[in-house]
């Protein structure tokens, strides 16, 4: 018989979920783009790919005839911006300095887990005073998969020295789901997040919706009452 769930970590995606990066990540996109001359794309169209990556962004901005070189180097301006502009307009979701505040009264531990470079990851937390509170930062390049393998989730709890039964996985896309499914965690989609119109979060087999980190709180309050 399984044990039962005791919460003892709250691991959060990073864009779209813990933090609104998509001003600076479309500055980045909008001034690449200026660069070789294309147009700049509206922030709604373009907000629903931040999930996905700058190459999925970009792939979405230009035109299906672009060369790959050329979206190669669209992507080496993009990167080189925002790596210099990391978090100008990005800030923590409504609500989230509330519930991260929360997490920690309560006594629990939280985390990011995203598939964003260390290299842009590191110097966000920093700037956002978040890496001191954080028990586990896991990048995409910190081990050698992504999400939605589970290998991330399995590393964030090793260096949170938490079990991954314990945990609770918050994200915006499909591929944050299946990863804490893989890991055996609870899952929760933020809905308020970077979604595409087309999605289903519904249909992605998480244990909840959560429209808000209002929600987020509400959620970890009646899983620590059971």
């Amino acid at each position: 018989m399984p044990s039962p769930f005791k919460l003892s970590c709250v691991l959060f995606d990073l864009d779209g979920t813990l933090v609104d990066t998509s001003a600076d990540l479309i500055a980045a996109l909008n001034t690449a783009l200026q660069q070789y001359q294309f147009a700049s794309v509206a922030a709604e169209g373009v907000k629903p790919y931040i999930s996905y990556g700058a190459v999925a962004m970009i792939k979405h901005s230009v035109a299906a005839s672009v060369s790959d070189e050329l979206q190669a180097e669209i992507l080496k301006a993009f990167l080189h911006y925002y790596q210099h502009n990391i978090a100008t307009h990005s800030v923590l979701f409504p609500g989230m300095v509330e519930t991260l505040n929360a997490i920690e009264a309560l006594g629990l531990k939280w985390g990011v887990i995203t598939n964003k470079r260390q290299r842009f990851t590191d110097p966000l937390m920093a700037a956002l005073n978040l890496t001191h509170r954080a028990a586990c930062i896991i990048s995409g390049d910190t081990t050698p998969y992504s999400k939605p393998h589970p290998q991330p989730m399995l590393a964030g709890c090793l260096k949170a020295g938490v079990t991954a039964k314990d945990c609770v996985f918050i994200g915006d896309a499909s591929h944050d789901i299946a990863a804490g499914r893989a890991a055996d965690m609870k899952t929760l989609v933020a809905t308020y997040g970077f979604l595409k119109p087309d999605d289903q979060p519904e249909h992605w087999g998480a244990d909840h919706l959560v429209a808000s980190p209002s929600h987020i709180n509400d959620w970890i309050k009646a899983a620590i009452c059971h």
